[in-house]
Order: C-alpha cells, then structure tokens, then sequence
C-alpha cells in the first residue's frame, strides 16, 4: 500500500506538540542519586499534610496530562472544543477534569437551589422539576461514552492533526448519576400523539434538539452527577440529558426544558449543523448513532517507541449499538490482521480497552485498529464512507486510522490510499 505523509500545519507548536517529549526525556535521565542503593530525596522528610490540599490533584509530573485545544478550529473559545488526552489514560474511566469540553456560547454558571426542570407539551400533567425532586426519583447509575459527532471530523479529505488526542479525544467515558426519563414520565404522563421531544439548554446558544420518543423512552436519562461527583460546570452542572451511544450535541446541557410534540422540531442545531452534506448537495438528517469506532493510543504520535523489543500496544474502542465484541490489529497497514484482547469490564455503549503485545525490531510499521460490535458492525475505511458520503462531510468519521512508526520509533498520523 502506498501512502502519502500528513502536511505539517504550520501552528502545530501552539496546539502542545512538545509536551509529550518533556516527559519522555524525564523517563529516559533519572537522577542517579535516587535509585538503588542510594536513599532517595523523598524519603528523609516528611511530606505534605491532609490539610494542604483538600480537594486533591494530580501529581505535577503528571501536569502534561490535560485538555487541550487547537486554536484556529473555530472562531472564539466560548463556542469551541477542547480534546481528551486518550493517550495518556488507562483503563477506561475518563476523569472529570479531562473530559473533552464542547459549547456553543460558553460555560452557564447554576445555582443549583434556582435550577428548574420543565416538562410541557403532549403530557398529561406538565410539570416543574427542582434537582431535589429529580434525587428524589429512584436513582441509576450508569457507564456510557460520549461523542462529538464531529470526532475526527478534520480527517475527511486526509490525514490532519498529528496526535491521538486531536484526532479522536473529543470522547469521554464516566458514570452517569440520575433518573431515567421513562421513570420522570410516568408523573406526567403522556399523551398519544407524543412522538418526539424537544430537549432546551439553559445556557446563551440556547442549545436545542429533537429526540424520538422512543430513545426517550427507552435509555435516556437526566443526571446531576459523574464518576461519583456533582457534574463539573462545563459538563452541565447542575444537571444535563443523557442519551447514550448517539451523537454528543444531543446530549444538553444544563437541561432547562423538554417539550413533547407530535413532529420533529427542525431547530437550528439539526438543519443548519449536525447533518452530513452529500455529494449531491443533499444532507442526511437525523444521524444520530455512534457507530463502532477504535484507536490505538500507543504508540501514537504522543507516545513513540522508545526501545526494541517487546511492546504493548494499547486502545479504545466503542460502538453507540451496544457492546464492543471484538478489536482486530494490523501492524502492515491492513494486509494482516491479529486479534486484541478486550479487558473486562465490556459494557453496552461504553469505551472498552484493548491490549496486543508485540515485538519491535526497528522496522517501519503501518498501525490500525478494527472494531467490531455485537450487531455484527465492522469499522470501515475511509474510502468506504467516502463512496457513500464523499469529502464534504465533518461528521460521524468511524473510519479506521493509521498510525506510521518510523525505524526511529517516531509516529506519525498518515493517510493510505
């Protein structure tokens, strides 16, 4: 297969590309002074007190491990996008301060004793919600990913942005604290002719969307809370819409309204954004799913090869259909494939971490990851969604990536073709 090396953008440097290179030099150069059989310098005094720092944050080796954001991809930091660091996480809980952030008119600040939620429209009873009464409702506790449906959306006509975490970090994995809305429901009821719901965010955009009512119904859910805390201000506190395995900007935040209807709304946000330009100067509308996606997180571009030898490779994998069944691995650029092991636990609509050693003699490599979900969905190429959709697209990029690994184990975001 041949391929073609991405472009280098020019203000690369400003996007963080240096970082990761900081902390491989700190790996590589020890101070000979703290190891074996030398006593290291943290031992002989004591250290900080557990009143010095009573909420608790990361060590500051670990200050590199943050969100960041590109510039120049959209025209103020109040409607923009910072990225998930997927290349510097295990597992497959994404923490709170590190979810990749999106908004359309900022940050809304709550009071959580004024926060009201409303449900009107085709109910029985409309009614008004404040969060004491939705923790009132019985309580479920949920793991699910979230994705912009534009993830990779930069990759259509090529490869782009060269790191793991600009390519695919805008998606987090967390548990979710709420209620489900079927249960909200059956307080108001519901009338007949209800089909769709318009679900209203509270901040500046006045972020709208139309939901069926039968995802409405069947998983949704309005949570105050994530990985066990208060939802963090810019991940809708005081409370936000759930709607697992479809596209993020569904998911609205600081929830003030549901309206139920008998039609779609057609709001802004669905007809003017969020839909897929076609060849033929048609959109499709209405593409809500997350189909079946994965990415290798080491190597990476952030995370090079640093010696010969064995090495564990590392990735995600998700799919907005249910499980993730399966994470094949191609070293050679798609011409031969092996199988990944999945680590437990593999939950329905929830990243899953996928592992396969391998030895590295300093030859060149063409990295790749398939998913594949248990409808039988299989991750495509690139040229696969192109023939459907071709290059005008900014969402819903499932497509299968590849990573080049230089004989210097350097790595590089590339396009094959």
């Amino acid at each position: 297969m041949k391929f073609s090396r991405r472009n280098l953008i020019k203000s690369f440097a400003a996007l963080g590309s240096v970082g990761f290179s900081t902390r491989v030099l700190a790996q590589d150069k020890p101070n000979p002074n703290n190891l074996p059989p030398n006593l290291p310098e943290w031992t002989p005094d004591l250290g900080a007190g557990v009143d010095e720092n009573p909420y608790g944050s990361p060590s500051e080796f670990e200050s590199n491990v943050i969100r960041r954001n590109v510039p120049w991809l959209t025209a103020s930091p109040q409607s923009s996008v910072n990225f998930t660091p997927l290349q510097d996480l295990e597992g497959i809980v994404t923490p709170n301060g590190l979810c990749f952030e999106r908004h359309h008119g900022g940050v809304a600040e709550i009071n959580p004793t004024d926060y009201r939620l409303m449900i009107n429209g085709l109910v029985d009873r409309e009614m008004i919600f404040s969060l004491d009464d939705l923790k009132r409702f019985p309580q479920v506790n949920k793991f699910y990913f979230l994705e912009c449906a534009a993830n990779g959306g930069m990759e259509w006509k090529g490869a782009q942005l060269n790191g793991c975490q600009y390519t695919f970090g805008m998606v987090h994995n967390v548990q979710y604290t709420g209620v489900k809305l079927s249960d909200l429901l059956r307080e108001t009821g519901l009338k007949p002719k209800a089909k769709w719901v318009l679900a209203e965010g509270s901040d500046t955009s006045g972020m709208t969307r139309s939901i069926p009512i039968e995802k409405i119904l069947d998983d949704c859910l309005i949570a105050w809370a994530m990985n066990g805390e208060a939802l963090r201000p810019e991940q809708g506190y005081p409370a936000r819409l759930v709607v697992p395995g479809w596209e993020g900007n569904m998911w609205v935040k600081w929830i003030r309204r549901l309206e139920f209807g008998d039609k779609p709304y057609m709001t802004r946000e669905e007809t003017s954004k969020y839909t897929d330009l076609l060849t033929d100067g048609k959109a499709r509308m209405f593409t809500w799913v997350m189909e079946a996606k994965s990415v290798v997180t080491s190597p990476s571009p952030e995370k090079p090869i640093l010696h010969k030898g064995i090495q564990q490779l590392r990735g995600l994998a998700w799919s907005g259909k249910g499980k993730i069944k399966r994470v094949d691995v191609s070293l050679d650029g798609g011409k031969n494939w092996r199988t990944a092991q999945l680590h437990a636990p593999i939950m329905s609509k929830s990243l899953v971490r996928f592992t396969l050693p391998f030895e590295w003699s300093g030859e060149e490599l063409l990295i790749q990851s398939r998913a594949i979900d248990e409808t039988g969905y299989v991750q495509p190429y690139i040229q696969e969604l192109q023939k459907i959709r071709g290059k005008n697209s900014i969402y819903h990029n499932n497509s299968i990536a590849t990573w080049l690994v230089s004989k210097s184990g350097k790595v590089d975001n590339v396009r094959l073709g």
